[in-house]
């Protein structure tokens, strides 16, 4: 008896079949049919989490520098309240002295001045009349540059008591020294020209900034010296002896 030509293979082949089949289900649901590489999958991963659509909302890096520097602050006072006695509050007190005491220092001394190395001259290399320096004095003032106005206004006095040979012409001079010799020959304003020479030296080498007022009584004091007369050195002998006898 023959076997049809079809039938005899197909009946050969239903082992290796069966085999197939045992082995496909005892796989498992849970594994897939296909495993990937690690390394192409994370670079998949990172390549789509990379995407602009999945960073619209992020911080900015001036918000993430802020909220680092808060949270050092947080912890920097948080360790400060737990060494200080009394804790936060203790923290706070302490803070609130202190600033006290910088404020009443201000107060009193006012902004710290910087002494010159050396004496600070008066006038620069080119030398100007006092009409030119009130000329200049007199547009900063327009501008509401008080410092640059003192200066120039200061400078006026000094020159025109020099025009007047008040004062002898002397390159270097400081504000001090000439307001020290025009008050020997301008008794009667010595006070107001010891002012205005450190009103000079405060704005231009002090840090200090010059206000209105300040150069509204510079300028006063320049036209009363315009108009005084200078006290003889005879007037003085005189009235010592007069005082003597």
């Amino acid at each position: 008896m023959t076997v049809s030509g079809g039938v005899l293979p197909a009946v050969l082949a239903l082992p290796a079949t069966a085999d197939t089949v045992v082995r496909l289900l005892a796989r498992g649901d849970d594994e897939p049919p296909v495993t990937l590489p690690r390394d192409p999958a994370r670079e998949a991963a990172r390549r789509e989490l990379s995407k602009q659509m999945y960073h619209e909302n992020d911080p900015s890096w001036l918000q993430r520098a802020l909220e680092a520097f808060w949270d050092w602050v947080d912890d920097l006072l948080g360790a400060a309240s737990t060494a200080t006695p009394g804790g936060a509050l203790g923290l706070v007190v302490i803070v609130v002295a202190v600033l006290a005491v910088l404020a009443a220092l201000w107060w009193r001394l006012g902004t710290p001045r910087r002494s010159p190395v050396t004496s600070p001259v008066l006038f620069d290399d080119r030398p100007r009349s006092a009409a030119e320096h009130r000329a200049a004095a007199e547009a900063h003032a327009a501008q509401g540059h008080w410092n640059q106005a003192v200066q120039e206004r200061m400078r006026a006095v000094v020159r025109a008591l020099e025009e007047r040979a008040l004062l002898d012409p002397r390159p270097g001079r400081t504000a001090d020294e000439a307001a020290a010799e025009a008050g020997r020959a301008l008794p009667a304003h010595t006070d107001r020209l010891r002012t205005a020479a450190r009103d000079f030296d405060d704005v231009t080498y002090g840090g200090r900034t010059a206000t209105e007022d300040t150069y509204r009584g510079l300028a006063a004091l320049d036209g009363d010296l315009e108009r005084a007369k200078p006290a003889l050195a005879g007037t003085h002998a005189d009235a010592r002896q007069g005082a003597a006898g």
